[in-house]
């Protein structure tokens, strides 16, 4: 009978024996393969308006106070709907207290709605009429979801043809006649909003409207990255 210690050193002869050759044929060696890169740059108008506006006020009774900008919010959002372009939701509601001398001495209700449109002209009048009643708190340029995927389908092609031309050059460059795509990864720099703030304060409530802002939308780079490894073919 081989002693059990005997046995156990055999198996772990044969472990280290075989294990190399096992990973070896998980992981079988890889040669002439290449990383390369290439990307594509273009611009995507800013086809959508976002403007965030708001109602805040201050006093003694919060109830009153939230009762007074429910109100605003209200006429300024049934404003917003008499305009079909316009897109208009109520944001985040606030009551919070006011203190002096570490003591609380009244309360500070805010509520905001946030404005979106295709349309600029018509949401820039909007804002103009409605800052007789609330301020202006942001006013956000952004590219549409569907402008921005036909600016990056485009730019896509235009990078895959890029990664092909530089592909073929080093296959003919090392002496070879063919290659095989093994990895792509595509990454896109999507267009961000761009904000424009205001100064809150300085947006009083007036008896009458206010002008219009001045608006121009402008445009964001998008750009589309490619990386990708190849194999160069033998044959």
């Amino acid at each position: 009978m081989i002693p059990n210690r005997f046995l156990a050193i055999l198996f772990l002869i044969f472990s280290l024996i075989t294990t190399p050759i096992l990973q070896a044929a998980e992981n079988p060696l890889t040669y002439d393969r290449i990383t390369l890169s290439a990307s594509a740059q273009g611009k995507a108008v800013n086809d959508i308006l976002v403007a965030v506006l708001f109602q805040q006020m201050e006093g003694p009774n919060s109830e009153s106070l939230g009762a007074e900008v429910n109100k605003t919010i209200t006429a300024a959002l049934a404003a917003a709907k008499k305009v079909p372009e316009v897109t208009a939701q109520t944001l985040d509601y606030q009551t919070f207290p006011t203190y002096q001398n570490q003591k609380v001495t009244g309360w500070s209700v805010r509520q905001s709605i946030r404005l979106e449109s295709k349309d600029r002209q018509k949401l820039s009048v909007l804002i103009g009429d409605l800052q007789k009643s609330l301020k202006v708190e942001s006013i956000t340029y952004q590219v549409s979801p569907e402008t921005l995927h036909t600016i990056e389908d485009g730019l896509m092609s235009e990078a895959m043809k890029a990664f092909q031309q530089r592909a073929e050059l080093i296959t003919r460059e090392l002496g070879r006649k063919r290659y095989r795509l093994v990895t792509l990864d595509v990454n896109t720099q999507n267009a961000m909003p761009h904000p424009f703030r205001t100064n809150a304060r300085a947006m009083a409530m007036d008896a009458v409207p206010a002008a219009p802002p001045a608006i121009e939308a402008g445009e964001q780079p998008v750009t589309v990255n490619l990386q990708g490894t190849i194999e160069l073919q033998n044959d």
